[in-house]
Protein backbone atom coordinates (compact mmCIF):
# COMPACT_ATOMS: atom_id res chain seq x y z
CA UNK A 1 0.00 0.00 0.00
CA UNK A 2 1.41 3.49 -1.30
CA UNK A 3 0.34 6.51 0.84
CA UNK A 4 0.26 10.08 -1.03
CA UNK A 5 -1.46 13.65 -0.88
CA UNK A 6 -3.10 15.80 -3.72
CA UNK A 7 -1.43 19.46 -5.01
CA UNK A 8 -3.10 22.66 -3.91
CA UNK A 9 -4.39 23.99 -7.02
CA UNK A 10 -2.92 27.39 -6.23
CA UNK A 11 0.44 26.18 -6.07
CA UNK A 12 3.35 24.88 -8.02
CA UNK A 13 3.44 21.88 -8.63
CA UNK A 14 7.11 20.90 -8.43
CA UNK A 15 7.42 22.64 -4.59
CA UNK A 16 4.52 20.47 -4.18
CA UNK A 17 5.92 17.37 -4.90
CA UNK A 18 9.27 18.84 -3.20
CA UNK A 19 7.59 19.23 0.22
CA UNK A 20 5.50 15.49 -0.23
CA UNK A 21 8.73 13.89 -0.90
CA UNK A 22 9.99 15.09 2.75
CA UNK A 23 7.58 14.25 4.33
CA UNK A 24 8.17 10.42 2.99
CA UNK A 25 5.07 10.06 1.13
CA UNK A 26 5.02 7.46 -1.65
CA UNK A 27 3.19 9.79 -4.76
CA UNK A 28 1.44 12.59 -5.67
CA UNK A 29 -2.25 12.64 -6.28
CA UNK A 30 -1.81 15.20 -9.13
CA UNK A 31 -5.02 17.17 -9.75
CA UNK A 32 -4.67 19.56 -12.70
CA UNK A 33 -6.60 22.46 -12.28
CA UNK A 34 -6.20 26.33 -12.48
CA UNK A 35 -5.05 28.94 -11.35
CA UNK A 36 -1.47 26.83 -10.62
CA UNK A 37 -1.93 23.89 -12.55
CA UNK A 38 -3.70 23.61 -14.90
CA UNK A 39 -3.32 20.97 -17.86
CA UNK A 40 -2.12 24.07 -20.03
CA UNK A 41 0.32 25.42 -17.37
CA UNK A 42 2.20 22.05 -16.21
CA UNK A 43 5.64 21.02 -17.86
CA UNK A 44 5.26 17.03 -18.42
CA UNK A 45 8.81 16.74 -18.45
CA UNK A 46 9.82 18.52 -15.36
CA UNK A 47 6.93 16.98 -13.56
CA UNK A 48 8.76 13.79 -14.63
CA UNK A 49 12.17 14.96 -13.87
CA UNK A 50 11.21 15.90 -10.43
CA UNK A 51 8.92 12.08 -9.54
CA UNK A 52 12.13 10.54 -10.76
CA UNK A 53 14.78 12.52 -8.78
CA UNK A 54 12.36 12.00 -5.64
CA UNK A 55 11.55 8.31 -6.27
CA UNK A 56 8.33 9.28 -5.68
CA UNK A 57 4.63 7.82 -7.99
CA UNK A 58 1.58 9.77 -9.65
CA UNK A 59 -2.21 9.31 -9.32
CA UNK A 60 -3.61 11.61 -12.15
CA UNK A 61 -6.85 13.51 -10.83
CA UNK A 62 -9.44 16.08 -12.88
CA UNK A 63 -11.26 19.22 -11.55
CA UNK A 64 -14.22 18.31 -9.51
CA UNK A 65 -16.48 20.72 -11.62
CA UNK A 66 -15.69 19.79 -15.17
CA UNK A 67 -19.57 19.93 -16.67
CA UNK A 68 -19.05 16.62 -18.28
CA UNK A 69 -23.34 16.52 -18.92
CA UNK A 70 -24.30 19.70 -19.35
CA UNK A 71 -27.20 20.49 -21.96
CA UNK A 72 -24.90 22.70 -23.77
CA UNK A 73 -23.35 20.44 -26.19
CA UNK A 74 -20.30 23.04 -27.05
CA UNK A 75 -19.79 23.21 -23.20
CA UNK A 76 -19.62 19.25 -23.01
CA UNK A 77 -17.43 19.23 -25.68
CA UNK A 78 -14.82 21.37 -24.15
CA UNK A 79 -14.72 19.55 -21.09
CA UNK A 80 -13.74 16.42 -23.34
CA UNK A 81 -11.41 18.41 -25.01
CA UNK A 82 -9.78 19.38 -21.49
CA UNK A 83 -9.88 15.69 -20.28
CA UNK A 84 -8.09 14.84 -23.21
CA UNK A 85 -5.16 17.01 -22.41
CA UNK A 86 -5.18 15.88 -19.00
CA UNK A 87 -4.52 12.07 -20.47
CA UNK A 88 -2.03 13.58 -22.47
CA UNK A 89 0.06 15.18 -19.59
CA UNK A 90 -0.41 12.32 -17.19
CA UNK A 91 0.72 9.48 -20.01
CA UNK A 92 3.38 11.63 -20.28
CA UNK A 93 4.26 11.95 -16.50
CA UNK A 94 4.03 8.38 -15.81
CA UNK A 95 0.54 8.17 -14.17
CA UNK A 96 -1.55 4.73 -15.16
CA UNK A 97 -5.39 6.20 -13.98
CA UNK A 98 -7.17 9.32 -14.87
CA UNK A 99 -9.59 10.01 -11.94
CA UNK A 100 -12.85 11.54 -13.31
CA UNK A 101 -16.15 13.06 -11.21
CA UNK A 102 -19.78 12.14 -12.62
CA UNK A 103 -21.40 15.40 -13.38
CA UNK A 104 -24.60 16.29 -11.76
CA UNK A 105 -25.02 19.96 -11.54
CA UNK A 106 -27.70 20.07 -14.58
CA UNK A 107 -31.03 22.05 -13.50
CA UNK A 108 -34.45 21.10 -14.55
CA UNK A 109 -33.50 17.70 -16.13
CA UNK A 110 -33.98 14.02 -14.57
CA UNK A 111 -31.35 11.47 -13.61
CA UNK A 112 -32.04 9.66 -17.15
CA UNK A 113 -30.82 12.47 -19.21
CA UNK A 114 -27.29 13.59 -17.18
CA UNK A 115 -26.38 9.84 -17.18
CA UNK A 116 -26.66 9.17 -20.84
CA UNK A 117 -24.75 12.84 -20.79
CA UNK A 118 -21.59 11.33 -18.92
CA UNK A 119 -21.76 8.40 -20.39
CA UNK A 120 -21.42 9.77 -23.62
CA UNK A 121 -18.18 11.82 -22.35
CA UNK A 122 -16.74 9.11 -21.09
CA UNK A 123 -16.89 6.98 -23.88
CA UNK A 124 -15.94 9.93 -26.18
CA UNK A 125 -12.63 9.79 -23.88
CA UNK A 126 -12.49 5.72 -24.35
CA UNK A 127 -10.32 5.61 -27.34
CA UNK A 128 -7.95 8.51 -26.37
CA UNK A 129 -7.83 6.66 -22.84
CA UNK A 130 -6.76 3.41 -24.46
CA UNK A 131 -3.97 4.93 -27.12
CA UNK A 132 -2.18 6.55 -24.41
CA UNK A 133 -2.33 3.80 -21.49
CA UNK A 134 -4.20 5.88 -19.03
CA UNK A 135 -7.20 4.14 -17.19
CA UNK A 136 -10.49 6.22 -16.61
CA UNK A 137 -11.59 5.57 -12.88
CA UNK A 138 -14.88 7.27 -11.75
CA UNK A 139 -15.44 8.76 -7.95
CA UNK A 140 -18.27 8.30 -5.79
CA UNK A 141 -19.45 11.25 -4.72
CA UNK A 142 -22.44 12.35 -1.89
CA UNK A 143 -25.72 12.26 -2.93
CA UNK A 144 -25.78 10.99 -6.33
CA UNK A 145 -23.40 8.57 -7.00
CA UNK A 146 -22.61 6.78 -3.57
CA UNK A 147 -24.66 3.75 -4.11
CA UNK A 148 -23.49 0.13 -5.60
CA UNK A 149 -26.92 0.78 -7.73
CA UNK A 150 -25.97 4.24 -8.47
CA UNK A 151 -22.14 3.51 -9.33
CA UNK A 152 -23.61 0.98 -11.22
CA UNK A 153 -24.90 3.35 -14.01
CA UNK A 154 -22.01 4.08 -15.15
CA UNK A 155 -19.75 1.17 -14.66
CA UNK A 156 -21.88 -1.05 -15.46
CA UNK A 157 -21.79 0.19 -19.34
CA UNK A 158 -18.39 0.30 -19.26
CA UNK A 159 -16.60 -2.56 -17.96
CA UNK A 160 -13.20 -1.45 -18.39
CA UNK A 161 -13.99 1.65 -15.72
CA UNK A 162 -11.61 1.53 -12.89
CA UNK A 163 -13.75 2.79 -9.47
CA UNK A 164 -12.04 5.23 -7.47
CA UNK A 165 -13.60 4.83 -3.64
CA UNK A 166 -13.69 7.83 -1.77
CA UNK A 167 -14.32 6.42 1.92
CA UNK A 168 -15.19 10.12 3.45
CA UNK A 169 -17.76 10.90 0.30
CA UNK A 170 -18.79 7.15 1.43
CA UNK A 171 -19.93 8.45 4.54
CA UNK A 172 -22.01 11.32 3.19
CA UNK A 173 -25.86 12.07 2.48
CA UNK A 174 -26.35 8.56 3.86
CA UNK A 175 -27.42 6.26 5.97
CA UNK A 176 -24.63 4.65 6.88
CA UNK A 177 -21.10 4.15 5.00
CA UNK A 178 -21.30 2.78 1.88
CA UNK A 179 -17.65 1.61 1.63
CA UNK A 180 -17.98 -1.86 2.62
CA UNK A 181 -21.00 -2.27 0.22
CA UNK A 182 -19.51 -0.63 -2.75
CA UNK A 183 -16.46 -3.08 -2.80
CA UNK A 184 -18.70 -6.17 -1.99
CA UNK A 185 -20.13 -5.29 -5.89
CA UNK A 186 -17.09 -3.13 -7.40
CA UNK A 187 -13.79 -4.37 -5.18
CA UNK A 188 -12.29 -6.00 -8.13
CA UNK A 189 -12.17 -2.62 -10.15
CA UNK A 190 -10.69 -0.68 -7.47
CA UNK A 191 -8.10 1.16 -8.94
CA UNK A 192 -7.77 4.46 -6.42
CA UNK A 193 -8.88 5.14 -2.64
CA UNK A 194 -9.23 8.66 -0.97
CA UNK A 195 -9.64 8.58 2.76
CA UNK A 196 -10.38 11.61 4.86
CA UNK A 197 -12.87 11.85 8.55
CA UNK A 198 -16.32 13.53 8.65
CA UNK A 199 -18.70 13.49 11.16
CA UNK A 200 -21.43 11.99 8.80
CA UNK A 201 -24.13 14.71 7.23
CA UNK A 202 -23.53 16.59 4.68
CA UNK A 203 -20.19 18.52 5.50
CA UNK A 204 -17.14 17.65 3.44
CA UNK A 205 -15.14 18.28 6.16
CA UNK A 206 -11.41 16.42 5.33
CA UNK A 207 -10.67 16.34 8.77
CA UNK A 208 -7.64 14.19 9.87
CA UNK A 209 -7.96 10.57 10.74
CA UNK A 210 -9.61 10.48 14.08
CA UNK A 211 -10.60 14.05 14.52
CA UNK A 212 -14.28 13.17 12.84
CA UNK A 213 -16.63 10.32 13.54
CA UNK A 214 -15.84 8.04 10.81
CA UNK A 215 -15.41 4.18 11.87
CA UNK A 216 -12.15 4.70 9.26
CA UNK A 217 -9.91 1.75 10.48
CA UNK A 218 -12.51 -0.95 9.37
CA UNK A 219 -13.41 0.73 6.06
CA UNK A 220 -9.36 0.63 5.45
CA UNK A 221 -9.61 -3.20 6.75
CA UNK A 222 -12.32 -3.68 4.43
CA UNK A 223 -10.12 -1.98 1.46
CA UNK A 224 -7.16 -4.63 2.35
CA UNK A 225 -9.57 -7.60 3.07
CA UNK A 226 -11.21 -6.69 -0.76
CA UNK A 227 -7.33 -7.55 -2.04
CA UNK A 228 -6.64 -3.97 -3.23
CA UNK A 229 -2.60 -3.19 -2.01
CA UNK A 230 -2.22 0.38 -4.26
CA UNK A 231 -2.50 4.15 -3.54
CA UNK A 232 -4.22 5.40 -0.85
CA UNK A 233 -4.57 9.42 -1.08
CA UNK A 234 -5.01 11.37 2.19
CA UNK A 235 -7.36 14.54 1.48
CA UNK A 236 -6.35 16.21 4.82
CA UNK A 237 -6.93 19.43 3.67
CA UNK A 238 -5.40 21.61 6.33
CA UNK A 239 -2.02 24.28 6.15
CA UNK A 240 -0.20 22.66 9.00
CA UNK A 241 0.84 19.44 7.96
CA UNK A 242 1.64 17.94 10.59
CA UNK A 243 -2.07 16.35 10.49
CA UNK A 244 -1.13 14.93 7.46
CA UNK A 245 2.08 13.68 8.87
CA UNK A 246 -0.19 12.14 11.87
CA UNK A 247 -2.75 10.71 9.56
CA UNK A 248 0.33 9.34 8.11
CA UNK A 249 1.01 7.23 10.32
CA UNK A 250 -2.30 6.33 11.75
CA UNK A 251 -3.06 4.66 8.23
CA UNK A 252 -0.53 2.96 8.04
CA UNK A 253 -0.44 1.46 11.60
CA UNK A 254 -3.76 0.55 10.66
CA UNK A 255 -3.25 -1.10 7.32
CA UNK A 256 -0.33 -3.31 9.00
CA UNK A 257 -2.79 -3.97 12.07
CA UNK A 258 -5.84 -4.91 9.32
CA UNK A 259 -6.47 -9.04 9.25
CA UNK A 260 -3.38 -9.54 11.71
Amino acid sequence: MLIGAMNHPRENVLGEIKWMADLGLDFIDLTLEPPGASSWLVNPRDVRHALEDHGMRVVGHTAYYLPFASPFEEVRQGSVAECKRCLEVFAQVGARWMNLHPDRHIPMHERPFWIQRNLQTLGELRETSQKLGVGLMIENLPGVFNTPAELAELLDPMPELGLHLDIGHANLQVAHNTTEEILQRFGRRLAHVHLHDNNGGDRDLHLPLGVGRMEWVGHVGAVKKSGYDGPITLEVFSPDRTYLKMSRDRLRRAWDEAGS
